[in-house]
């Protein structure tokens, strides 16, 4: 049972890596792009949406969520197309990492707290 988690995280690694590849390729479709760029920069940004520090709601994203995300724009991207990426994944050592994704959790954590901010203080925002 070890062995099938290492490799669906291999799997998934590796569906990141050649999502993020295809969100840099023209052949793919535009809004296929997006949502590709999205989840490659979420799944490879240091920071979570959901802290992993939150019992069991912290690794809802990683274990649930991310796995929905990523079948859905590698079905979004055609089959040929996903099969060069995720061959040119394959064989690459190292992993991409992204600025551009920790940039995006941490404006949506800023933007989610100052929501909270003008909640809990309104006469403050007024």
């Amino acid at each position: 049972m070890l062995k099938r988690l290492r490799d669906w995280a291999r799997a998934i690694r590796r569906d990141v890596h050649a999502l993020f590849l295809a969100a840099r390729d023209h052949r793919t479709p535009l809004y296929a792009r997006a949502l590709a760029l999205a989840i490659a920069a979420y799944a490879l940004s240091p920071i979570d949406l959901i802290p992993d520090f939150i019992p069991v709601l912290g690794l809802l994203d990683e274990a649930i969520l991310l796995p929905l995300a990523i079948r859905l724009a590698i079905r979004l991207i055609p089959q040929a197309l996903m099969a060069e990426h995720r061959a040119a994944a394959l064989a690459a050592s190292r992993r991409p990492s992204s600025r551009a994704g920790a940039g995006f959790v941490i404006l949506i954590w800023l933007a989610g707290f100052a929501l909270l901010l003008r909640w809990l203080w309104p006469e403050a925002a007024g």
